[in-house]
């Protein structure tokens, strides 16, 4: 069965053309290879691209193997568009495994340490050197392995467009399950959106699948990336995270929890270092705090989400199936993946109680942002009487502004508004029907 991934397919269509390095990133094992040699490819012969002007190189097999010398792979491709006509796509896959080699003529003996590294020609030289051609467009997969999103910022200067792909969205999910609505939610929320888990049709087919990516590729990629000794900070930090994952933390709390789990002592700072490393691999991603009030920013506590709802439990063994944590967690990746600008919020609200002024921190899920527009959204699993209720909302009323705000519940429910103009909707249409939040954002 194919998964449609029309909303990444029309990115790449819209950037065709013109000097950019198209840079496809994400976590491994997503999508991003099919993406562009079976769904881009299609289309480029669908509309009338000949064959012979497409340069497919997938550097991980092995008859690619040679081409992973960045010098060898200029000249396969320049000897592959030779005398071709109109425009020509290079598409390659697993960019990564090219490999920096010498200049030819280069004597590093005759050249100062710290000009040494400019010795050397990488992938970055051999695509800047086909992005400056007029009849040539370069389109790369980047696993997260060796190649990051700040790899392509600092290599290209400029000159490369990264197109970030994430694992199924519900919608995606849904068109491939076979099953109805409420049924697909409730087996995404648990196996989550890995192209290969949601193709396979048995639990126990899903459940080795998830844990084979991190034993095969997520940890065997950090470690070697980050020439790390051993796994055993790593393996702890992976399990650490994922249980906190949709919680307030910082790392002197993790750090503790790692020490009192699994007597792994370590720094503030090296589990810093190992956070950042399961950010850079699209594992975990950081969502900061915004005081509404105080209007900046809160280094901590901050909250952490995991790429994958799958990934995420089966790191946990599927001990922690907790529907409302996994439902914000669903949320926040939905978000992302529209394009959103995202943070968690925090509003200071005051009351009096026997004459004393309390001031207590309450919490707003999530605060969208498009440029100048705001949207404030609570995750409510479900608000049974009227104190939840008036608890959930709480915060959203006291945010002191008149940007959008809403509460996603579980469910079918359609849109509707409260007294207090506060939209409420079921979980089910938010993640299905993008209209909703883009007209509660004006």
């Amino acid at each position: 069965m194919e998964i449609e991934r029309n909303f990444y397919l029309s990115k790449l269509v819209s950037r065709m053309g013109g000097e950019l390095v198209k840079v496809i990133t994400g976590i491994r094992r997503c999508g991003k290879s099919y993406l562009l040699f079976n769904l881009f490819k299609r289309h480029l012969l669908q509309n009338g691209v000949k064959p012979g002007n497409i340069v497919e190189i997938a550097l991980d097999e092995r008859k690619f193997q040679h081409l992973r010398d960045p010098l060898l792979l200029s000249r396969h491709i320049s000897d592959a568009i030779k005398g071709r006509r109109g425009m020509k796509y290079v598409l390659i896959d697993e960019i990564q495994f090219s490999r920096k080699v010498l200049a030819p003529g280069v004597d590093l003996k005759s050249v100062a340490k710290e000009d040494r590294e400019s010795c050397y020609v990488t992938f970055y030289d051999v695509l800047n050197e086909f992005r400056k051609m007029e009849d040539v467009d370069v389109y790369v997969t980047g696993s997260n392995s060796k190649m990051l999103s700040s790899d392509v910022a600092t290599e290209f200067r400029g000159r490369g467009d990264e197109i970030r792909v994430h694992p199924l969205s519900f919608a995606e999910y849904l068109g491939v399950s076979g099953k109805d609505k409420q049924e697909a939610l409730e087996e995404y929320l648990v196996w989550g959106g890995m192209p290969l888990v949601a193709l396979e049709p048995g639990a126990s087919g899903k459940e080795k699948i998830l844990k084979d990516l991190f034993s095969s590729i997520y940890i065997k990629d950090i470690v070697e990336r980050h020439s790390l000794k051993d796994d055993a900070i790593l393996t702890a930090t992976l399990d650490v995270l994922a249980s906190a994952t949709g919680s307030l933390t910082n790392p002197n709390k993790l750090v503790n929890t790692l020490d009192s789990q699994s007597h792994l002592r370590t720094t503030n700072r090296t589990f810093g270092k190992y956070l950042k490393y399961m950010e850079d691999a699209f594992l975990f991603s950081k969502a900061s705090r915004w005081d509404v009030r105080g209007k900046k920013h809160l280094e901590f506590p901050c909250k952490f989400y995991c790429e994958d709802l799958g990934l995420r439990n089966a790191r946990l063994n599927f001990r922690e199936i907790e529907f409302p944590h996994l439902m914000e967690n669903a949320i926040w990746n939905e978000l992302v993946r529209r394009g959103y600008a995202v943070d968690v919020g925090v509003v200071q609200i005051t009351t009096r109680k026997g004459g004393e002024r309390i001031t207590r921190n309450h919490e707003i899920d999530f605060i969208v942002n498009s440029g100048s527009r705001k949207l404030y959204i609570q995750s409510a699993f479900s608000m049974d009487g009227k104190k939840q209720a008036e608890r959930e909302t709480l915060p959203l009323k006291k945010t002191g502004d008149f940007f959008g705000k809403i509460v996603v519940r579980s469910g079918y429910m359609r849109p509707m508004q409260d007294d207090d103009g506060i939209m409420h909707v079921g979980l089910i249409p938010f993640l299905l029907e993008p209209e909703i939040l883009s007209a509660a954002l004006g």
